[in-house]
């Protein structure tokens, strides 16, 4: 009964590949993009990716754009999962920028304004030009949310496009990781924007948390889809992988279950 317990919280983790010690690591390289809507927030499957991005019995290291919330909002929920920020951030794996006052230049500016995304890419560059050689392609970068991004552009699609493809290129010359969390029903009433349409193409993992189709029910919280096209089979070649789950949030955890699995 235990064992089946354990298995149904890591089927996320066997979504993503990451259900086995693997070197190097299963999203090296790769671009995995959360989209979410306001009935089911996708906020805890980048809190999971945080917390086993950050185990200790890894190297690995997070620089973390946070549009969204401040420190304390993201150390409070991952002191629950049993991860400390503080101490990860003084033990310089977990780099944390806030982007709550960001303000990018509008179309009177120069791109290259103080405080503007270019100047937001230098110090991610920074950051991992200041890693020893072996560890920079160890590094993730998680962005929340990606939606704020536009807001902090005045609405400039065109430089949030810039910003992440720069970010991307950072997948292939340097080995980084890429997680980005976009909130998609805002764009509903609205044509969506390039840069999101983009990100989907480019995307290795798409993540789709949903409300349950039935409506409500107080055991099953909402349902995710995790579209994996990076996984390698024995013959070297790339194959997608789909799973659809269902999920219930608690308050130290989050339990992953098959459809139909409960009543």
């Amino acid at each position: 009964m235990v064992a089946m317990e354990n298995r149904s919280l890591n089927l996320l983790d066997e979504a993503l590949s990451l259900e086995q010690r693997m070197e190097p690591w299963p999203l090296r390289g790769k671009l995995l993009l959360i989209e979410d809507c306001v009935e089911t927030s996708g906020s805890f499957v980048l809190h999971h990716l945080v917390k086993r991005i950050l185990s200790p019995n890894s190297s690995n290291i997070v620089i973390f754009l946070a549009f969204s919330r401040p420190f304390s909002h993201y150390d409070r929920i991952l002191r629950k999962l049993g991860c400390n920020l503080v101490a990860q951030r003084d033990n310089s794996r977990f780099f944390f920028l806030d982007m709550l006052m960001l303000q990018c230049p509008d179309g009177n500016e120069e791109k290259t304004s103080e405080g503007g995304f270019a100047d937001l890419y230098g110090k991610i560059q920074k950051i991992i030009n200041a890693l020893p050689e072996n560890h920079r392609n160890h590094v993730t970068i998680m962005i929340d949310d990606v939606s704020l991004m536009e807001v902090a552009a005045y609405g400039s699609s065109d430089h949030v496009l810039d910003f992440l493809h720069y970010c991307h290129t950072l997948t292939s010359d340097v080995g980084c990781s890429l997680v980005i969390l976009n909130h998609e029903d805002i764009y509903s009433s609205m044509e969506r924007p390039v840069f999101i349409m983009q990100m989907e193409y480019l995307a290795d993992i798409l993540i789709k948390t949903q409300p349950l189709a039935t409506g409500l029910a107080a055991d099953v919280h909402g349902q995710l889809t995790v579209l994996n096209t990076g996984i390698c089979s024995g013959n070297g070649n790339l194959k997608n992988k789909i799973s659809n789950l269902q999920f219930m949030v608690k308050e130290n955890s989050v339990e992953y279950f098959y459809p139909g699995s409960r009543s």
